[in-house]
């Protein structure tokens, strides 16, 4: 099975930058489909990033072009998410997916799941 652990959330000021990762165990490799996803208080979980290394190809929600950055490091099944510009609209629980196949942001695609972390803009 795949274990996803995020980290690197917290706590910035509007204009500022946070780097979240996500490390995979189990079966990740670089065939599968990684994104990044968020849900606030309130609102329906939405797409943020998504990357498929298989193609080449990643998404980024309209919200995020141009701030956000998704990379991903295979040799350590890890999953980035630079942020900058960051502005309180950004705030949420930040989670990191993956799935066998592209689902690009469609969250409801994904199977596997890890915890979250909160990321708050003020």
């Amino acid at each position: 099975d795949v274990q996803l652990v995020e980290s690197g959330g917290g706590s910035v000021q509007a204009g500022g930058s946070l780097r979240l990762s996500c490390i995979g165990s189990g079966y990740v490799d670089s065939r599968i489909c990684m994104g990044w996803f968020r849900q606030a208080p309130g609102k329906e979980r939405e797409g943020v990033a998504s990357i498929w290394l298989i193609r080449g190809s990643t998404a980024y929600a309209d919200s995020v072009k141009g701030r956000f950055t998704i990379s991903r490091d295979n040799a350590n099944n890890a999953l980035y998410l630079q942020m900058n510009s960051l502005k309180p609209e950004d705030t949420a629980m930040y989670y990191c997916a993956a799935d066998e196949y592209n689902h690009g942001l469609a969250w409801r695609q994904y199977q596997h799941w890890g915890q979250g972390t909160q990321v708050t803009v003020s």
